[in-house]
């Protein structure tokens, strides 16, 4: 890899804010799950953009969609009627088996939509002072609520004073959840990551989440599942809580839902889809002609080609030969996740990797410090992920073998 920046990227750099800690590759177009570099350069991507590009790269029947939505409107507000807003939520919520949905344009927009509908649930309720739930490792985006809301003391530092009305909690113990909420009725919801992606692909165990299901239902509660990076198919069902057998009251999308194109959803259940009324809430961009159109085709597409058994089937083949060349080995701790979300916990900070597997042409990210992750595109094909195992695995053996 050329480790100079192409000329267009170094003359913009002094003029955005360094708020990326950045490879020096400026990609330039892609094909499938290959992307090129404007150097010319090939990398087989197993980030997909941070779980964004479900359908790939340059996807055939996605462009043509696109294109055609491009030349009719882009924009136009939500003073009016958008139709394929109506065609996107009638979808959600037939495989979700919820009721309603409000769009957005980001996960953390969606975030921000969930926490908004738990506080006005408590004050609709008579609660001056709501109080939600939240779990240790937990991230949920970076604006002020949702920063309070996320469990990473280095992604709070310099931002206080933090929103207040959190209860902190680890994950997949329901004993310390009730302990942190016993006799207190300022608690509104509980909130959290089916399977948590920043905090290092910690998944919910399916009988804690049936477990939390039941103490939302006993203590009427809100039951809100972050579902922004775990779901769209990405771990074989629509929605990673889907493998618990259980339904949440509030779910907020992101992500693939757009395979590329920026959107959010918050998608709601009885209990949360008619809290919000005209005036509570609100988005210029959320719902757009285009995000909408490339949300229908997103999951017209994913259901043409049954990319959720893809996910399911190439994600199991990936792990298991991932477990077989790394497990045992001294400094890997863990393989962790479901389907094409899978995380692989090393002894100690591994963020040099990403650069190692980008000079071997394989696109990764390291995240909590210590934990590699894989969340490909779900058009992964078994051969792509024999080749991500083979640039993968040498790397990390080669990287365990020297000293700390």
């Amino acid at each position: 890899m050329n480790a100079a920046l192409p000329a267009f990227v170094e003359a913009a750099s002094p003029h955005t804010m360094n708020t990326y800690g950045r490879l020096p590759i400026a990609l330039s177009h892609g094909q499938g799950v290959w992307v090129w570099d404007t150097n010319g350069k090939k990398y087989l991507d197993g980030l997909g953009g941070i779980a964004v590009n479900t359908l790939g790269h340059n996807h055939p029947k996605l462009v043509p969609a696109l294109q055609d939505q491009i030349a009719k409107i882009i924009h136009s507000s939500n003073y009016y009627h958008v139709p394929n807003q109506e065609k996107l939520a009638a979808k959600l919520v037939e495989l979700s088996g919820l009721t309603n949905v409000f769009f957005c344009s980001t996960g953390l927009e969606a975030n921000e939509a969930a926490l908004k509908l738990a506080r006005k649930f408590g004050h609709d309720k008579g609660i001056e002072r709501p109080e939600i739930v939240v779990y240790e490792k937990a991230f949920h985006g970076r604006s002020i609520a949702t920063l309070s809301a996320t469990g990473n003391p280095k992604v709070q530092a310099g931002f206080g004073p933090l929103v207040e009305g959190f209860i902190r909690v680890p994950i997949n113990h329901i004993d310390a959840l009730e302990k942190a909420t016993q006799g207190n009725p300022n608690v509104v919801a509980v909130f959290f990551e089916a399977i948590q992606g920043e905090g290092g692909v910690h998944p919910m165990h399916a009988d804690y989440l049936r477990q939390v299901r039941a103490l939302c239902d006993k203590r009427d509660w809100l039951l809100m599942i972050d579902e922004v990076q775990c779901g769209m198919g990405r771990t074989g069902k629509w929605f990673a809580h889907q493998w618990a057998g259980i339904k949440p009251d509030v779910m907020p999308l992101a992500k693939g839902l757009g395979s590329g194109v920026p959107i959010g959803a918050v998608v709601a259940g009885p209990k949360a889809a008619h809290i919000f009324q005209p005036g509570n809430h609100g988005t210029t961009f959320g719902g757009n002609p285009l995000a909408m159109r490339a949300g229908v085709e997103t999951l017209r597409i994913m259901e043409e080609d049954g990319l959720l058994e893809n996910a399911a089937q190439v994600g199991d083949l990936l792990r298991a030969a991932l477990a077989h060349e790394l497990l045992g080995l001294a400094g890997v701790k863990e393989i962790r996740g479901q389907g094409l979300m899978l995380g692989i916990e090393l002894a100690r900070p591994c963020g040099e990797l990403v650069k190692r597997c980008a000079d071997a042409g394989l696109l990764i990210s390291v995240t909590a410090d210590s934990v590699i992750r894989l969340v490909p595109p779900l058009i992964l094909s078994a051969q792509e992920a024999q080749q991500i195992v083979a640039i993968l695995v040498p790397i990390i053996k080669a990287f365990l073998a020297e000293s700390p």
